[in-house]
């Protein structure tokens, strides 16, 4: 299994440098233009001061720019770290809520990574314009402003069974979650669909996932205020999700988050309607808010998180390892994220790798 890290901070791109000598295998970055740095920005300093571990966007979000433009980006990238990049691309919940927009419709995010795919294939593509579609592809390739001979896999960020297909279709891999993208078979099983569908064969299909993780120290317990305080964020940021998804439909959320359910909704229909979509989201991976620390219980932890001591850890990923999952990533809170990720290092991948 591979490991990854998420870095989104444009002055602190040394973490990057910092995982690829802890033995980390890939760094996603942030696209949420209300939140987190530019990711071109960051993508490219990190391209600058690492030599082995792959970078891409985690994910790129189709409503922030055209498809030409995502595709440029990361070919740019590509320039700087040619061999090691990837894109991941989603419909973008967060970074579209906290503009007070809703992610993509699945059908536009197809049209969106085709569009991608074709530049990034070296090939002419169709591109919808006010007067129909143009023909469009990378010129001056000669040039090497951009880099699309070595070829950049496109990630598809799925949580539900549609963009799971996707992913299947067009996709060189998924980037789900755990708990809320479902069970890695189930997903997988989305994805053949959307395989059968395109008459794609899976060889070298990449399938990784955001989790919610939490190394416990000897004899701590997971009522303690470290675990509270350092996963409390990771599992809030999923609460957010699941509000987005469900909190104003007649659906019922999934089970694991049915402990707290119809109290979160009531505390957050409290707030301010005019800017619950930027207090929703605030905290989005980044600090437990003060308000939100009461909802942090051990139900809802062993939910949300892989968590124990190391060999707990390590059997919950061999076990997801036996399900076809090929990588994981974690997002610890800002200020822990250096600690957490040497830990993880030198307790978990260590041990795994022998």
């Amino acid at each position: 299994m591979e490991f990854g890290i998420s870095c989104s901070k444009i002055d602190e791109v040394g973490l990057v440098t910092f995982a690829e000598n802890l033995g980390y295998d890939f760094c996603w970055v942030t696209d949420s233009p209300m939140l987190r740095s530019h990711p071109w920005a960051v993508l490219a300093l990190a391209a600058q001061q690492t030599q082995t571990i792959k970078l891409g966007m985690g994910v790129a979000v189709p409503g922030l720019r055209l498809a030409p433009d995502t595709a440029c980006g990361i070919a740019t990238i590509n320039r700087l770290a040619p061999g090691r990049t990837f894109l991941g691309s989603g419909t973008g919940n967060t970074a579209m809520r906290t503009l007070g927009r809703k992610p993509a419709r699945v059908k536009d995010f197809e049209k969106f990574l085709r569009v991608v795919r074709g530049l990034l294939d070296g090939e002419e593509v169709m591109l919808d314009s006010d007067d129909g579609p143009q023909p469009i592809r990378f010129q001056n390739l000669h040039y090497k402003y951009v880099d699309v001979e070595h070829r950049i896999p496109i990630h598809v960020g799925g949580f539900g069974p549609k963009a799971q297909a996707l992913a299947g279709e067009l996709g060189d891999g998924l980037i789900t979650g755990i708990p809320r993208g479902g069970a890695i078979p189930d997903a997988l099983a989305n994805v053949r669909v959307g395989a059968e569908r395109a008459s794609r064969n899976l060889d070298g299909f990449y399938t990784s996932a955001l989790v919610n993780m939490m190394l416990l120290q000897p004899d701590e317990t997971l009522s303690s205020p470290r675990v509270i305080a350092e996963c409390g964020p990771a599992i809030m940021a999923n609460v957010h999700y699941l509000t987005d998804l469900y909190g104003d439909s007649d659906k019922s959320p999934p089970n694991y988050v049915l402990t707290i359910w119809e109290d979160y909704l009531a505390f957050h229909k409290a707030r301010s309607a005019s800017h619950s979509h930027q207090q929703l989201h605030g905290s989005h991976y980044s600090h437990l808010d003060e308000d939100e620390a009461k909802f942090i219980t051990p139900d809802l932890i062993k939910a949300f998180c892989l968590a124990g001591q190391p060999d707990e850890i390590a059997e919950q990923l061999h076990a997801l390892e036996e399900d076809g999952l090929d990588a994981i990533a974690f997002i610890p809170p800002s200020e822990h994220r250096y600690a957490q990720y040497e830990g993880f290092a030198k307790r978990v991948i260590a041990a795994l790798r022998g």
